[in-house]
């Protein structure tokens, strides 16, 4: 951030805190509290009425304010699609106000940005309800290019991880939107590699070039109705598993599905999570030998022993049967 931007933005900083110590300002803008004391001289030299006592920080005098500021394309993404969340996953209560404040946001961008935001909010759909605690974000650095390149339509090239253990992949792909399902952000695409709609795990996505490739527009594409056929979020299994503490950490890893703590037990914690694939989930459950379990469902419960028998029966020793 030059300085120029660090003023503005120190200012609208104030302007949104009673009062601010120089320490706070310092580790907020991560400079010296010596830049700190150079830059409140030059806002003050300036006309911006700021003042400070000693011990106590700085305010803005009453009454000051900052015309609006505009905002960029990718902050009022962040906002609008912050907002799908709010609807989607909070008390109704929230919903109205929210509504209001995205319009009273999307009036004060110039054209150029509503028409940005228009195509972003056609191509991102949130199904579902949250299960459990947001995402960090730092864990899903490819959304905002992937987002980018929905709005934009231009071409993603990506190096992509499949399931548990798959081998990494290397594909072109055409954007067509983004879906927040099952604890999870995908991405739908056309895949030039399979020739087919595909949906991807966005933070399955190992490394993500946006080219400057565009492709041509799908005037026929819905992505509600999209998802709406295809009943992805639908065709998912409430499960719940138990995880020694030993094995949290490569469970968490390998899960294609958000795992949810629930509560603990035995030496280790029970989680929720939704599979598309009860099969697939026994299977993997059973790579982790007695640092697992499959709480619920019982079917899920008699996969995992079936699995369990035959890998025992292949182990079988030679001739056991005959000599007993």
């Amino acid at each position: 951030m030059n300085r120029t931007d660090r003023l503005v933005a120190m200012v609208l900083y104030l302007q949104g805190r009673r009062v601010v110590r120089a320490s706070e300002l310092a580790e907020r803008f991560e400079v010296t509290e010596r830049t700190v004391y150079r830059d409140v001289a030059a806002l003050s030299e300036a006309g911006v009425p700021i003042a400070g006592e000693a011990g106590v920080g700085y305010t803005l005098m009453k009454g000051y304010h900052l015309p609006p500021v505009m905002f960029t394309a990718e902050e009022a993404s962040s906002l609008f699609v912050g907002g799908e969340l709010v609807k989607g996953f909070t008390d109704p209560s929230l919903h109205a106000p929210m509504t209001t404040a995205l319009d009273k946001l999307r009036a004060v961008l110039p054209r150029e940005s509503q028409d940005h935001i228009d195509r972003l909010v056609r191509g991102t759909l949130v199904l579902g309800r949250g299960l459990g605690p947001n995402q960090d974000p730092a864990a899903q650095p490819m959304l905002l290019p992937v987002q980018q390149g929905v709005v934009q339509r231009r071409v993603l090239r990506m190096t992509y991880r499949g399931q548990a253990r798959a081998e990494e992949t290397q594909r072109d792909v055409e954007p067509l939107g983004v879906v927040f399902y099952g604890g999870a952000w995908y991405l739908v695409a056309w895949c030039r590699l399979r020739q087919d709609l595909r949906h991807f795990r966005i933070d399955r996505i190992r490394r993500l070039e946006l080219r400057s490739e565009r492709f041509a527009a799908r005037p026929d594409f819905s992505l509600a109705e999209h998802m709406k056929r295809n009943d992805e979020p639908r065709n998912v299994a409430p499960a719940r598993v138990w995880f020694a503490r030993v094995a949290q950490d490569k469970a968490r890893r390998e899960s294609y599905a958000t795992l949810v703590p629930e509560k603990e037990r035995a030496g280790g914690h029970e989680f929720s999570l939704y599979t598309m694939s009860l099969e697939w989930t026994a299977r993997w459950l059973l790579s982790f030998g007695a640092n697992a379990e499959a709480v619920a469902p019982p079917r899920l419960r008699a996969l995992v022993r079936a699995e369990a028998e035959k890998v025992a029966a292949r182990h079988a020793e030679p001739g056991r049967a005959k000599d007993s």
